[in-house]
């Protein structure tokens, strides 16, 4: 829908913008001239009504001058600034909750053209831990959220609730090819409900960048389901291609990620989610009288910043 809608958006702003200038630099000097010429045939200026009923101006034409300035801004800024999103599932729970909308930067990774999605100018590549919005692969006119976990060359395992992580090796510095396994650190069990299962609160250190994650660790990995990549000898473990990245959701049993589909290429990027510029609650069963798409309430605590990093001083698991 957000592509749908970025189409539209495009549409509107050219066609109000050409209409706007053929009757800038066209229609209103014809206009000017014929107020000109009555006015020289009567000796006397024409008040501005006058000059409204002699030469109106086009419907469409003031209509397009009016929206024109407006619908360029929207463009300009959602295109190449920020962009709000709406958090439809809990794929990326306890980080960001079903209510929260967020403003996605765009120049994040890149300038780039606002209807083929393709790069106008170089600015920054994803990082490990970035929270990032990018075109579902099979469906790219369908925009998803994950947490990136493997940059280009990386190697991945996720194996019994755990990541391990070869990262790719540096250029003119020697490799490591140990994996690395991610420390994640309890804070609750049973913290949030996802169905029927209860689920555990971690804070998972991701080479660095700290957050927060939601395991279930009363049901096994689907690795019947995973995507399997001929370069690795396991179903578990993939090395992440060149100029793709590895994304996972922080509800890491709820969430259809890189596990099961495979990996986002670098075109497919939109930017990164940085802040939570509204939280709505939806707490309404099946008996209220009002349909369940209206809030209940509004989350204040959730406004603001999305932060990656926290300090904590629990126990390893």
């Amino acid at each position: 829908m957000a592509g749908y809608f970025s189409q539209l958006l495009f549409i509107l702003t050219l066609v109000t913008g050409i209409i706007w200038l053929i009757d800038k630099f066209v229609w209103a000097p014809k206009r000017k001239l014929k107020i000109a010429q009555a006015e020289a045939e009567n000796g006397v200026k024409l008040d501005e009504d006058a000059q409204k009923k002699l030469a109106p101006q086009n419907s469409v034409a003031e209509f397009s001058e009016s929206v024109f300035p407006v619908i360029a801004f929207v463009f300009v800024l959602r295109s190449f600034f920020y962009e709000p999103f709406q958090i439809p599932s809990g794929s990326m729970m306890p980080t960001l909750l079903v209510g929260d909308f967020i403003l996605v930067e765009k120049f994040s990774y890149g300038i780039r053209n606002p209807v083929a999605n393709s790069i106008l100018v170089e600015t920054n590549k994803p990082e490990r831990g970035d929270i990032a919005v990018f075109k579902y692969p099979k469906d790219p006119n369908l925009d998803y959220i994950k947490r990136v976990i493997g940059l280009p060359g990386d190697r991945i395992i996720y194996r019994d609730k755990h990541i391990y992580i070869v990262p790719a090796c540096e250029t003119g510095q020697p490799c490591d090819d140990k994996f690395k396994k991610i420390d994640k650190k309890l804070i609750e069990r049973g913290a949030f409900q996802m169905g029927p299962y209860p689920l555990d609160h971690y804070v998972e250190d991701l080479t660095g960048v700290e957050h927060d994650i939601l395991v279930n660790n009363r049901v096994p990995d689907m690795v019947r389901h995973y995507y399997t990549q001929s370069a690795t000898s396991r179903r578990d473990e993939w090395i992440v291609p060149e100029g793709h990245y590895f994304v996972m959701g922080d509800n890491r049993d709820n969430s259809e990620d890189s596990r099961y589909w495979g990996f986002v290429p670098e075109q497919n990027l939109v930017g990164e989610a940085v802040f939570i510029w509204m939280s709505f609650e939806f707490e309404r069963d099946n008996n209220d009288i009002l349909p369940q798409w209206v809030p209940t309430g509004i989350r204040f605590n959730r406004l603001g910043t999305i932060k990656n990093t926290r300090e904590v001083n629990n126990t390893n698991e």
